[in-house]
C-alpha cells in the first residue's frame, strides 16, 4: 500500500487543517472526507489503494475540524453549515484547478452541504451516505439515547467528559454493533482502529455540536444541487441507513449510479475497501471517458467543417 507523504498544513477559516497526501503530488486531486468521530485513519486504506490502483491521482485526506490533528474552529458552532464552509475553504486552497470529492457517512453530509453552498467538484462519490432521518424509523430510539449520552458528557468537567466519551466498553459496543464481518482477524482489526482513533477529538462541546449536525440532516436535503456525475457505494446491512433509503437517494440524485456491497454494513471503508477502490477507480475512469467522448465528437465536427470550406 502506498505511504502518505508528509502531512499538509492548510490554512482554513482561521485554523490550520492537517491533511495527508497519497499518490502523485502533481496528479488529479481527489479529496476524501471522513465520518463522525473518525479522522484520516478511517480512509487511509482506501486512499492508499486508490493511489496504487489509479496512480494518476493525488489523494488528499484531511482531519475534520475538531477531530484528529485538526483543531476546532474558535468561536464557531460546529454545525453542518460550518463544516460545509470549511470544506469549500480547504478545497479552494489545495485544489483550485478542479477536483473530485468523496465522503463517508457524516462526510457525505459535509460534502452535500458544501455542494449546496457552491462547491463544484468534477465527480462526487459517497460511501454509506446518510440518507434517512436519524430520529425517525427503527433507529430513532437509539439516536435519542445517543443524544442523551453526548449531552450528559457536555455538562461534565472536561476530564470526566473525555473519560465517559472514550470509555473503552462503550466504544467496543459501538464497534461490535457496526462490524458485520465474520472474519475474526478483520473484526479484531476494526475494533483496534476504533479503540485507537474513535476518541481523538478536540473537546466534548465540539463533539456534541458535530453529533447534532450528523443526526439532523440527510444527503437527500441537498440532492437537487448535485450536478456532477455521482456514485453511491452502500452496504446492504447498514443499520444507520437501510438499503431502501439508499435506493430512494439514488432516484433523488439525477443520473447517479449505485453500487451495493453484500454482507456489509456501515463500514464499507473497512470491511470492503478493495471493492470500494474498484468501484471508485472504475467510476473515475468511466466518467473521464464520457467527458472525453463529446470533446472528440466536437473536434471531429470542427475538422469536418474546415475540410468542407
Amino acid at each position: 500500500m502506498s505511504d502518505a507523504s508528509p502531512d499538509l498544513l492548510v490554512p482554513t477559516l482561521g485554523i490550520r487543517t492537517r491533511a495527508w497526501q497519497y499518490g502523485d503530488p502533481a496528479g488529479e486531486p481527489l479529496i476524501l472526507v471522513h465520518g463522525f468521530r473518525g479522522d484520516h485513519h478511517g480512509l487511509e486504506g482506501l486512499a492508499g489503494l486508490l493511489a496504487e490502483t489509479a496512480p494518476e491521482l493525488r489523494v488528499v485526506v484531511p482531519d475534520l475540524p475538531g477531530f484528529g490533528r485538526t483543531p476546532a474552529i474558535p468561536g464557531r458552532e460546529h454545525d453542518l453549515r460550518l463544516y460545509g464552509e470549511w470544506l469549500r475553504a480547504f478545497v479552494a486552497e489545495i485544489a483550485p484547478g478542479g477536483f473530485g470529492i468523496l465522503g463517508h457517512s457524516f462526510g457525505s453530509l459535509v460534502v452535500a452541504r458544501a455542494i449546496a453552498d457552491g462547491l463544484d467538484p468534477s465527480r462526487i462519490m459517497l460511501i454509506n451516505p446518510i440518507s434517512s432521518p436519524a430520529l425517525e424509523g427503527p433507529n430513532g430510539a437509539m439516536t435519542r439515547l445517543a443524544i442523551a449520552y453526548y449531552r450528559a458528557a457536555a455538562v461534565l468537567p472536561e476530564s470526566r467528559a473525555r473519560r465517559l466519551l472514550g470509555d473503552p466498553l462503550i466504544v467496543r459496543v459501538m464497534s461490535e454493533v457496526m462490524a458485520k464481518t465474520r472474519d475474526p482477524e478483520l473484526r479484531s482489526w476494526i475494533h483496534r482502529q476504533h479503540a485507537e482513533h474513535f476518541s481523538d477529538f478536540s473537546d466534548s462541546a465540539t463533539l456534541l455540536q458535530a453529533f447534532r449536525a450528523s443526526v439532523s440532516h440527510t444527503v437527500g436535503e441537498f440532492a437537487a444541487a448535485f450536478a456532477a456525475p455521482t456514485l453511491l457505494i452502500v452496504g446492504d446491512r447498514d443499520d444507520i441507513t437501510p438499503l431502501p433509503e439508499q435506493l430512494r437517494l439514488q432516484r433523488a440524485i439525477r443520473g447517479s449510479r449505485l453500487r451495493i456491497v453484500p454482507g456489509v454494513g456501515h463500514l464499507v471503508h473497512y470491511e470492503a475497501v478493495e471493492d470500494a477502490t474498484v468501484f471508485v477507480a472504475g467510476f473515475l475512469r468511466e466518467t473521464a471517458a464520457e467527458r472525453a467522448e463529446p470533446d472528440a465528437r466536437r473536434g471531429a465536427a470542427v475538422d469536418a467543417g474546415e475540410s468542407g470550406r
